[in-house]
């Protein structure tokens, strides 16, 4: 299973890391220059808890910590 929030509906996104060589100008360089980007991705902090439904059953789901911090699931 992919690592979803079931709650918010978080999810892995795609994004670039930036490679710069080089020293900057403010620590006596000639300036930095981006050599390389690279594809990366961004994980949501996705923790597997078990959870009170409204209904009064406990079922295992995947939730992100903001949401859990934010008080949006009961704990079991």
């Amino acid at each position: 299973m992919s690592r979803v929030c079931s709650v918010t509906g978080k999810r892995p996104q795609r994004g670039r890391r930036i490679h710069r060589s080089g020293l900057t100008k403010k620590s006596g360089g000639i300036g930095t220059h981006v050599t390389k980007v690279v594809k990366r991705t961004f994980r949501p902090n996705v923790q597997r808890i078990r959870v009170k439904l409204p209904s009064g059953q406990v079922k295992r789901q995947w939730v992100s910590v903001k949401a859990i911090k934010a008080g949006k699931v009961e704990k079991a």
